[in-house]
């Protein structure tokens, strides 16, 4: 799969930014480069969107000591992980392409918060061994805008004692994780095309730039890019998408599946800095789960690029 596709082509044409599309589109390859292929052999985990039985989109982080990840052929990336029984991606990607299964069709982001570099990829993902294997359809590069710097340790098997990966399951918002979101400076958005092409990405700003409307409604605003529109091109063809906020500091992780829509003009835009448009995610069902990653965050040095937070957020 090269270039874009129908969704991505109106939402570029929609921003008025066709020309700065093309130009990006380039980047857009089916194989990943060499230097590519090492920066991912260093990461230790891995942001991962796809369906789950139900239809529901969901991300989700799969974790590794480095080396984890491996490419062995350019159009190929081998997983040395699959996610924990707890995890909402735990059956399509646990049973991926065995026993007459299909591949699950995947989006993925490798990323380094302590040098803003990322790696986005899609593709057809199959059980292999005690992880996967996944062909690829797509690789680009993506700008380090929004990215805040942040710096991992992996806590010691001692400092877990106690600690077990406890499950809320929910359709609505509590108080404690609308908290969790009003005070997030990251998070990741998972969503399909018409035919299921998966694809994650990175979301980033101050905090407060998530905005809880409802405990079934968020909204946050859509920044300057790079043109391309992956995500809410998606969004003009399948409304269905997941969020991933990652616990930086427990190794907690929220999980919320529901629908989403991309607001493009009105007064709601121009109140909010730097937003070029808005995306609402109304919320449909809520995982958290507790000790989900064995990773623990350094405090964040925000992106100078962030724009300011609008006052009431």
């Amino acid at each position: 799969m090269s270039g874009y596709h129908r969704g991505e082509v109106a939402a570029q044409e929609r921003a008025g930014l066709t020309r700065r599309a093309e130009s990006a589109g380039r980047a857009i390859r089916s194989d990943i480069p060499e230097v590519a292929a090492d920066f991912l052999v260093r990461q230790p985990f891995l942001v991962v969107g796809g369906a789950d039985e139900r239809g529901r989109i969901w991300a989700t982080q799969l974790t590794g000591e480095p080396g984890f990840l491996s490419v062995p052929a350019p159009d190929t990336l081998i997983i040395g992980a699959l996610p924990s029984p707890y995890d909402p991606l735990a059956g399509p990607l646990s049973g991926a392409g065995t026993g007459g299964a299909a591949p699950a069709r995947i989006g993925m982001i490798g990323i380094e918060p302590a040098t803003r570099r990322r790696m986005r990829m899609n593709g057809r993902a199959v059980r292999h061994g005690d992880g996967l294997r996944v062909t690829l359809d797509q690789a680009v590069a993506n700008c380090p805008k929004y990215i805040q710097v942040r710096r991992h340790r992996r806590i010691a098997p001692g400092e877990a004692s106690g600690q077990r990966p406890a499950v809320t399951d929910g359709d609505a918002l509590s108080p404690a994780q609308q908290e969790t979101l009003r005070t997030a400076d990251t998070f990741f958005v998972a969503t399909a095309s018409d035919r299921g092409d998966a694809d994650a990405s990175h979301r980033g700003g101050n905090p407060g730039f998530v905005q809880v409307l409802t405990p079934r409604l968020l909204r946050w605003p859509d920044y300057a890019g790079n043109g391309m529109f992956l995500t809410l091109g998606n969004l003009e063809l399948n409304p269905v998408a997941g969020l991933l906020v990652p616990g930086w500091d427990t190794g907690a992780s929220l999980h919320l599946t529901g629908f989403a829509r991309t607001v493009w003009d009105g007064d709601a835009v121009a109140r909010i800095p730097g937003a070029e448009r808005l995306v609402e995610f109304e919320v449909t069902a809520v995982r958290e789960i507790a000790a989900a990653s064995p990773l623990r965050w350094s405090e964040p040095a925000f992106h100078r690029f962030n724009p300011p937070v609008a006052e009431g957020s």
